[in-house]
């Protein structure tokens, strides 16, 4: 069984880099989640400047750069902290494999979530001043009772790709997996597929087409947890067995 902080490059002929230490991590998780959070966000500006009358065309911009941004976060910083850069990811990493003596450790899940919050409000912030857009809280209310059900269906569907990847021993595609799943995810959701509450967290910061009430933030995150607990049942269900630890997978993915 391969420690829990090393990447499966190519599922043919494995290697793998040496477990990093816990400050290098964090700062990967911090970085990572914030450049996510200043992509949906920064493109979210950007698409409701360039198509201010066409919602449509907005959801297709900003969602085709969060697509791209994804996947490679993922294969930039995977290698160093395993690129969960959501909540939800971190602690679903740490139960399915906390049977195994090298999984994901229970004791880095705070600062794991500090480090991904911490970035995501300084990822909002960032594409607010790259766009000259004055940083208030954003006003779009989005906890309706589609919204949340959305929320369920999105997180819960992003889990169970990751582990499904991670327990088949295909890591190598995570990246352009969790890329392709989120884009899809932005479209049948109702919700725009948040599936993060950090993200969620980040986005109250920006009063633009990406942002989200802080009103409905926390009705997000407990659809998102629901979500993930969905999940987690489904990964056990279909992936009783483990063929490599969850931590691998991106060394993580979505949105």
């Amino acid at each position: 069984m391969r420690r829990q902080d090393e990447l499966v490059t190519n599922s043919d002929a494995p290697t793998a880099t040496a477990p990093q230490p816990l400050g290098r991590r964090l700062l990967a998780e911090l970085l990572g989640t914030g450049l996510l959070v200043t992509v949906v966000v920064g493109s979210g500006i950007a698409a409701a400047d360039l198509s201010p009358r066409d919602t449509g065309l907005q959801l297709l911009e900003n969602s085709t750069a969060t697509v791209l941004g994804l996947a490679v976060l993922i294969l930039m910083l995977g290698p160093v902290s395993g690129a969960h850069f959501n909540p939800v990811v971190t602690v679903a990493d740490w139960f399915l494999s906390r049977r195994d003596l090298e999984g994901f450790s229970a004791r880095h899940i705070v600062p794991y979530v500090a480090a991904q919050s911490a970035g995501a409000v300084a990822g909002a912030l960032l594409a607010n001043a790259m766009f000259d857009v004055g940083t208030t809280f954003s006003e779009h209310e989005r906890a309706s009772g589609s919204h949340l059900l959305g929320e369920v269906v999105a997180t819960a569907g992003l889990v169970l790709l990751i582990f499904a990847l991670v327990r088949t021993d295909r890591t190598a595609v995570v990246a352009p997996a969790v890329g392709a799943y989120i884009g899809a995810a932005y479209w049948f959701t109702s919700s725009t597929s948040f599936a993060n509450p950090a993200v969620a967290l980040g986005r109250m910061f920006s009063d633009t087409f990406a942002g989200i009430a802080p009103t409905s933030v926390p009705s997000f995150v407990l659809a998102q947890i629901v979500g993930a607990a969905i999940g987690i049942v489904l990964v056990l269900a279909l992936y009783p067995s483990q063929a490599v630890t969850p931590h691998t997978h991106q060394g993580e993915p979505h949105a």
